[in-house]
């Protein structure tokens, strides 16, 4: 019997967790709709395949009575979510997935007690986004314990994967986000920016709806919290404009139109550039009587960081290493997690 699913597991993202799963020495048992991709799949790395659609209750029994844990590769996860976590909780298997979308964070935390009830564990976020910057928050909140403001910021040269590029088309439509006293309250796409400091140069930052505005609260308790990404200053003003057609952008013409052009443009970054590339983070905390911390962590490429890092927080998991209900990752294994994957040391500035 295998301890794990990886559903959409065909995927960008979904098959460099099977690769990783596999050169671990583990069988997963992998799922998807479409059959003749999961056939290939399957043949080609000697695995056992489901194929059901992400909404078919039935097929989700059946599947997950056969495995432990659940590793769930199938976005944008907001339309996913709805009909995969009550499958988890209904036959007490551990969630994991690789979203990096604040309302699924939302959501899976609102079933924290259920998960506690049922002994399992819920742990959305074990990819890039949450992962590291999760790590360099916890780094900097044990630093400075009465921090009460915390921003984060990030440059990754990775490029989309065709979820990321389809979750990223869901969220133009919704605007940025940000954590004030204790509330993720909204604001437009782009209006957010600033220039800060980090891997030895200037870089002009935008605020963006990144997974750790929901999640590094829970990790340190940290009531103000704000999330950059690098970015053009014409990025920044397309970003803005877009924003101003946010009602157009919701449209479900204009969603599917760019589903479609996602599809058949977009496939993800080459072997040789994951393995070229490092992912530069930094953080800055501060509390109300003008006491500060800031690190930096340098990291491995965004996507191969992601499918090691969602297979270790899964084996953790599996072996009890984290408690049961809703959990994040530095929540659960502590701020030097992230210094087992080939990452740097955190570096205060």
């Amino acid at each position: 019997m295998s301890q794990i699913l990886i559903y959409g597991s065909y995927g960008y993202t979904g098959e460099l967790i099977v690769q990783q799963a596999v050169q671990k020495g583990l069988k997963p048992l992998i799922g998807g709709r479409n059959e003749d991709l999961l056939k290939a799949q399957a043949s080609k790395h000697g695995l056992d395949y489901v194929c059901f659609n992400y909404d078919d209750q039935s097929a989700w029994d059946q599947a997950l009575n056969q495995v432990d844990l659940l590793v769930n590769c199938a976005g944008p996860f907001s339309f996913t979510i709805r009909e995969i976590l009550p499958a988890c909780l209904r036959n007490k298997v551990h969630y994991t997935d690789i979203t990096g979308e604040i309302e699924v964070f939302q959501y899976v935390h609102q079933h924290h007690q259920q998960a506690v009830e049922e002994n399992i564990t819920l742990m959305p976020g074990v990819g890039f986004d949450v992962v590291p910057t999760d790590c360099l928050a916890k780094f900097l909140k044990d630093q400075l314990p009465s921090a009460q403001h915390l921003e984060l910021a990030f440059d990754s040269a990775s490029g989309l994967s065709r979820g990321t590029a389809l979750s990223l088309l869901n969220r133009l439509s919704k605007g940025s986000s940000k954590r004030v006293d204790g509330e993720v309250v909204s604001y437009p796409t782009g209006t957010l920016h600033k220039l800060i400091h980090f891997a030895g140069e200037d870089r002009f930052s935008v605020g963006v709806a990144w997974g750790d505005v929901f999640t590094a609260y829970h990790t340190t308790g940290i009531p103000n919290i704000t999330v950059f990404t690098t970015m053009t200053p014409g990025t920044m003003k397309w970003l803005s404009r877009m924003g101003k057609w946010s009602g157009l952008m919701k449209s479900k013409p204009i969603q599917a139109l760019g589903r479609t052009i996602i599809r058949r443009s977009i496939s993800g970054p080459s072997d040789e550039k994951r393995i070229s590339l490092k992912t530069h983070l930094w953080g800055r905390v501060w509390d109300n009587q003008g006491n500060e911390k800031t690190a930096e962590l340098t990291c491995p490429e965004s996507y191969g960081l992601t499918a090691r890092t969602a297979l270790e927080c899964a084996e953790n998991m599996l072996k009890g290493k984290a408690k049961s209900g809703f959990q994040t990752p530095a929540g659960a294994f502590g701020a030097d997690f992230i210094l087992a994957f080939d990452s740097e040391t955190f570096v205060n500035v």
